[in-house]
């Protein structure tokens, strides 16, 4: 029933309101216990007005953090660029590129959908009785049932579907509300999660962006616009600068901070990837899109100093889970934790891209994201020829989506498009 659907109503999440604005820095301490009960009894009325309350309080002195929304000033804290590359031929090759950036966004999505919502001491236990831990291979029996002749709906897949069709109707000069217009307009509002489905919502009241990603969101730094920016990655490669802007403008309506740095990261990441073979380049000059003084460069630079030290990856992982909390749905769901695990897959994978995918899905956190995210940045650098077939023959190279018009389409037709808007 809608009364009983999530990511609508504030009140029942003030405990992740307030933990989402301790996150960022706020003497919020003498509200945890009003935020708790007001989740535990459901008053929007108060839930509004505890928000303005915590809005108002106050930065604490030992948060160091500079972590601005807006563009120029994400742009003025950012460090300086390492590396400049440039677009890559019009070729064949290139084609190889993009579909098999499309395969790799599919087949990790896929291998890592079942097991959403896993923590490790459900899924672990069910791997090793498979004889599939280390992971190697999709879920024996698990995803069997979810493909039905195709990849199933995802939003995960969703999203960088409507992308492509939003450059294809809107063009590279697309505003943030044009994003909130074809959402609206191509996606059904239950297909979207969390901060998506609120920004949604408050869309749909009038509101327009930035606003629509501010109003009653406790949502507004989970990952949600970090599984949203791989097109433009596809569509600016080598412009690492360009697609993290293109992907400031989509983030910008649902989300905030590191929010939208996670989004801004992993669209310049897939742009160099097309471009750069060297994961550990690929990573450290993305980074140069984001505030050099931020959380999520925190978190992505011990996840490179862990590696570099020799860490083993099981160490690494363990470490992210010590970071934040797979059991909370703050840590579960925000775009840091999440974005370690996809940094980590890459660096220990190898380039393997049915390592590193399992690596991304093994970790567990929000794993059907994290799969998608690595499949997509692999398989832009491995192109098609460097993906097994074993991967995108399980979905027959085929899938569903809720986007309008794209229902059930093809790898084939997707590169297709993606050619065509690189070349027009």
């Amino acid at each position: 029933m809608l009364t009983n659907q999530p990511w609508i109503k504030l009140a029942p999440e003030m405990h992740l309101e307030w933990e989402q604005s301790e996150m960022e820095g706020r003497d919020v301490a003498h509200l945890k216990n009003l935020c708790t009960e007001i989740a535990a009894n459901g008053n929007e009325e108060m839930a509004e007005q505890a928000c303005r309350l915590l809005a108002a309080a106050p930065m604490r002195t030992d948060f160091t953090f500079t972590e601005p929304s807006c563009y120029e000033e994400i742009i003025k804290e950012a460090p300086p660029r390492t590396k400049v590359y440039t677009a890559p031929a019009l070729d064949e090759g290139l084609k190889g590129k993009i579909k098999g950036a499309w395969v790799g966004r599919i087949s990790g999505c896929l291998l890592g959908k079942p097991v959403e919502g896993w923590r490790r001491n459900k899924l672990w236990p069910m791997l090793k009785e498979a004889g599939n831990f280390p992971m190697t291979r999709y879920i024996g029996g698990y995803t069997e049932k979810l493909v039905q002749g195709a990849a199933p709906v995802d939003d995960d897949t969703n999203y960088t579907v409507f992308s492509m069709k939003l450059i294809e109707r809107y063009g590279r000069d697309f505003t943030p509300d044009d994003v909130l217009e074809a959402w609206m307009s191509w996606i059904p509002f239950l297909a979207a999660c969390t901060a998506e489905r609120v920004a949604y919502r408050n869309a749909a009241m009038g509101l327009t962006a930035p606003q629509t990603a501010t109003y009653k969101n406790p949502y507004r730094e989970w990952i949600g616009a970090q599984i949203r920016g791989d097109f433009f990655g596809y569509i600016n490669m080598g412009n690492p600068q360009k697609a993290a802007e293109m992907a400031w403008r989509d983030a910008s309506i649902s989300h905030v901070k590191n929010g939208i740095y996670g989004e801004m990261l992993i669209a310049a990441m897939i742009a160099i990837a097309a471009v750069c073979n060297d994961v550990r380049e690929v990573i450290e000059s993305a980074l140069c899109e984001i505030p050099k003084n931020c959380r999520l460069r925190r978190d992505i630079d011990a996840v490179l100093d862990w590696h570099k030290k020799g860490f083993t990856e099981d160490e690494a992982i363990e470490k992210i889970h010590e970071t934040y909390d797979e059991h909370t749905g703050m840590g579960w769901c925000h775009t840091n934790s999440n974005a370690m695990i996809v940094v980590m897959a890459l660096l220990y994978g190898e380039k393997d891209f049915g390592k590193s995918i399992c690596l991304s899905v093994q970790a567990t956190f929000d794993t059907d994201c994290n799969g998608a995210t690595v499949g997509s940045i692999l398989g832009i650098m491995l192109g098609e020829k460097g993906i097994d077939p074993y991967w995108p023959t399980f979905f027959n190279y085929k899938l569903r989506t809720s986007v309008e018009g794209y229902h059930l389409v093809t790898v084939d037709e997707l590169a297709e498009k993606t050619w065509a808007l690189l070349v027009q």
